[in-house]
């Protein structure tokens, strides 16, 4: 995590846009645990880069896994989809170094990138892409789904041409992915290519179920935390089918994920991988998304003093 370690604030400021940047110092780690979120937590569609900075710094946030989705339509993304291919294979690494400098001049580091156009569907220019974008933008890790043998393999060759770390994400059993989170499912990325690593979501781990316990989760980060990239924060049931009315991710500390053993997991066992906000339940009335990202902040930071 060379890139996040060496970081350096810096006080200049830019905009893409006319937000007014209010700069203030912000969260590096809390008693040794880096805390970080995942952009999604603000906007789970595509955004201005411009209002995605804005929610970092008022969420008092300065370590991200971001969405591209969140840079492509400031770079100008086309609306087909039909042309994202062809777009994607033109943008240049200097547009993506801008972005970069963008994030940096304002304070964020982006420590991982989540490009969103690396699946069975996407073309070959679409994956060198990515793993162009992650370079550029200064990124330790690109993260992606948990995919088929066959599709990471596949993966894995751009990702040893370009010499980027890839960290991938498993769902529960009820979110429409084929790979559950359970502990064998990375054997193969791992044993696949040491550019591989785990991208481990504790809630969607819990919710499996099963054999997938509190205990066990404890114990697969112990045995694993060499090869885990970060891991993504929230608090989901175990066992319950997710419900777009009723969603099992509660708000934290009312599911059944034990974020704080977690985080102090990390905190005693002076573990470098990030711990990353996923904001995913359901948004109070009167509140709002960076609110929330911020009651999860005090939530980490009660968990760990």
């Amino acid at each position: 995590m060379n890139s996040r370690r060496s970081f350096i604030k810096k006080s200049s400021l830019i905009t893409l846009g006319a937000l007014n940047y209010n700069f203030s110092p912000m969260i590096t780690d809390i008693n040794g645990v880096d805390i970080s979120v995942i952009t999604y937590s603000f906007n789970p569609g595509s955004e201005d880069t411009n209002v995605i900075i804005q929610n970092c710094i008022d969420s008092g946030i300065d370590n991200i896994e971001l969405m591209s989705n969140h840079i492509e339509k400031s770079m100008g993304l086309p609306r087909s989809s039909r042309l994202h291919s062809d777009w994607r294979a033109n943008v240049s690494n200097k547009e993506l170094r801008n972005m970069r400098k963008f994030f940096n001049d304002n304070g964020i580091n982006i420590f991982a990138l989540k490009a969103n156009c690396i699946g069975s569907n996407n073309t070959d220019k679409e994956i060198e892409y990515a793993m162009r974008a992650t370079k550029a933008l200064g990124a330790d890790f690109l993260t992606n789904e948990l995919m088929d043998d066959k599709q990471i393999t596949r993966v894995n060759f751009f990702a040893e041409k370009y010499n980027v770390n890839v960290g991938y994400h498993a769902h529960s059993n009820n979110l429409g992915s084929n790979v559950k989170a359970t502990d064998q499912a990375w054997n193969y990325a791992l044993n696949s290519s040491r550019n591989n690593f785990i991208n481990l979501d504790i809630g969607h781990y819990i919710n499996v179920g099963g054999d997938n316990t509190e205990d066990s989760l404890l114990e697969f980060i112990k045995n694993n935390y060499k090869k885990i990239c970060s891991l993504h924060l929230k608090d989901r049931q175990s066992g319950k089918n997710a419900n777009i009315a009723v969603s099992d991710n509660q708000i934290w500390g009312l599911g059944d994920t034990p974020i704080d053993k977690v985080l102090r997991l990390m905190r005693d066992n002076s573990y470098k991988f990030s711990g990353t906000i996923e904001l995913e339940y359901r948004i109070p009335e009167g509140s709002n998304r960076v609110k929330e990202v911020k009651k999860c902040l005090e939530y980490c930071k009660n968990a760990l003093n």
